[in-house]
């Protein structure tokens, strides 16, 4: 299995946490220590989880927008978008919980033409106002005659968004770009009159499930 390099110190930390108390309990066999080792082994196996990489193959193509991240779909629908779309714009946004993979990657292949990072607030990310009001991250991507904006969005929880792309950089489909700590939402805009393959209510997984055709 592979692991976020972002989590590996949370997962050292914690598998640390879970041998010192599990050498506690054993020297001192003691029900409170004993209870407190289980929960700090079950503390580190669901930090190493939360991290998990797995390798994601699926359909590829130039017309194909492809799901950044692994979650549920909570909105498909159409709207302005000034800051790199320029117009109306079809939004798919997909809801990450706690234990989903939290590795996300390009939708689409191109060149990355913008970045931006906007501090905001920390609100519930599946309601509809994080996408205006939250933390943000946001990398537009120039994809052929397209663009395509994925936004990294951090929620209740999620305090710390991780985007390794930077203006230049060469967009691979389905390649990582970043990641959201704890619970968080990522939104994709494309030209509105591309197709939808998925509706509110589908599952996706990040490099693998088709979201959209373009037109």
């Amino acid at each position: 299995m592979n692991f976020a390099r972002e989590g590996r110190p949370f997962i050292f930390a914690a598998t640390l946490m879970a041998l010192a108390m599990g050498a506690a309990a054993d020297r001192w066999p003691m029900p409170l220590l004993t209870a407190a080792a289980i929960v700090c082994v079950l503390l580190a196996v669901w930090v190493a989880y939360f991290f998990r990489d797995p390798e994601r193959q699926g359909e590829r193509g130039p017309r194909l927008v492809i799901a950044p991240a692994d979650g549920k779909v909570v909105q498909v629908v159409e709207v302005d978008e000034p800051a790199f779309m320029h117009g109306r714009a079809l939004r798919i946004a997909i809801f990450m919980n706690v234990f989903s993979v939290h590795v996300n990657r390009y939708p689409v292949s191109g060149r990355v033409a913008y970045t931006h990072h906007n501090p905001g607030k920390f609100l519930n990310a599946a309601v509809d106002k994080a996408s205006l009001e939250n933390e943000m991250s946001s990398v537009g991507l120039e994809s052929g005659v397209h663009r395509v904006l994925v936004r990294q969005i951090a929620g209740l929880i999620a305090r710390r968004i991780v985007t390794y792309s930077r203006p230049g950089d060469q967009a691979e489909q389905g390649e990582r770009f970043g990641l959201i700590r704890f619970g968080s939402r990522v939104d994709v805009y494309m030209p509105s009159d591309s197709a939808p393959r998925v509706r509110v209510g589908d599952q996706t997984a990040a490099g693998t499930t088709v979201i959209a055709e373009l037109p």
